[in-house]
């Protein structure tokens, strides 16, 4: 819904996604927001936003997937990790960013497709038992290749990265280049939604029989879409072996995938918005709960560490099924009503 007296002449305007002067002008000053962080917080509260524009790019690769496409994947923490290997491994043989992001990504995407090969013939619960498998073999796999490869289970050190001959090895630095990544691969998982291919993946989510009736191929786009959330899932794991400096198989957990995953719940499946609202709001309600864990640690006497990292679980998980129940469409859904409603009032909603 517009607001009242805007109308397009052309469908250029229609498709445009900043479609108004005040939209394109609190794009310009989010984009300027986003660049100033650095010098508005601390170190601390900097790294929290680096990993969070880390997670979403995964997330956002999972939003393709699920979203889009109704392929259920379980398994996109160890796509982040096969990225995290790969440009480790790249990145001990002297290559820049300009090679190990892509190729990254690249492997990461092509790790996906024997996974995503039985999409073809299964779906739904089946689906996902294969995504977990994809998850189970990973640190196995890494483990078992040469140690000159991969460094075993011992994992890889990973130099901090050049961009134009300089070397990103501050904070600042590395959330301007994480940001930088996020937004690109944003405006991607927009650009893909309105795209044919987009079109394909929703008309597979939303009935794949009746899809492939009209001349949708079901094998070509099930793997496409499987493919090209991996390739964000292999960048966010370059950008997170750049961040973390040190690379091992215990960092991508079955716990990691299914945070994603949650954070695509709570933020909204079908929409890219969705994607960076539950990362958010996971990522918000995480830190609150660990400042207010160590805080109880600090002052109250017989409380420990492990007791309340599994309240933390306890109340994230609760937190996803409650939007399942109450919010099935995620935030993205709530924040359309509430624009909805205001460009609308004083007129009541019908």
């Amino acid at each position: 819904m517009l607001p009242s007296g805007i109308y397009f002449e052309t469908f250029a305007q229609e498709r445009r996604h900043l479609r108004t002067a005040p939209q394109r002008a609190w794009a310009v000053a989010l984009l300027a927001f986003l660049a100033a962080v650095p010098w508005l917080v601390g170190d601390a509260v900097l790294g929290i936003a680096t990993v969070a524009a880390i997670a979403l790019v995964a997330v956002l690769g999972l939003q393709v997937t699920i979203g889009m496409a109704g392929l259920l994947n379980l398994g996109q923490s160890a796509f982040v990790g096969v990225g995290a290997f790969a440009a480790a491994s790249l990145a001990a043989q002297g290559f820049g960013l300009w090679v190990t992001l892509p190729a990254a990504a690249l492997a990461a995407g092509s790790v996906s497709i024997l996974f995503g090969l039985p999409a073809i013939r299964i779906k739904g619960f089946y689906l996902a038992l294969t995504t977990i498998a994809a998850q189970i073999m990973f640190p196995i796999v890494v483990i078992r290749l040469p140690d000159a490869w991969f460094g075993g289970a011992a994992g890889m050190a990973v130099d901090p990265p050049r961009l134009f001959g300089v070397v990103l090895d501050s904070p600042r630095s590395m959330y301007w280049l994480a940001i930088a990544v996020a937004v690109v691969a944003w405006i991607a998982t927009m650009n893909l939604g309105r795209s044919r291919t987009g079109r394909a993946f929703r008309a597979i989510r939303d009935n794949d029989i009746a899809s492939s009736v009209m001349g949708v191929d079901l094998p070509r786009y099930k793997v496409v879409a499987f493919f090209a959330g991996a390739l964000f899932a292999g960048l966010s794991g370059a950008l997170y072996a750049y961040y973390v400096r040190y690379v091992t198989t215990d960092q991508f957990t079955l716990w990691l995938s299914v945070w994603y995953v949650g954070m695509l719940i709570v933020g909204g499946l079908h929409s890219p918005l969705g994607a960076v609202l539950g990362v958010i709001a996971i990522t918000v309600l995480q830190e609150t709960m660990h400042w207010a864990g160590a805080l109880a640690v600090a002052n109250l006497p017989g409380v420990s560490g492990g007791s309340l990292y599994a309240l933390s679980n306890v109340v994230l998980g609760s937190l996803i099924v409650l939007m399942l129940l109450f919010e099935p469409l995620g935030i993205a859904h709530r924040w359309a009503l509430l624009k909805a409603s205001y460009r609308i009032w004083p007129y009541p909603r019908s």
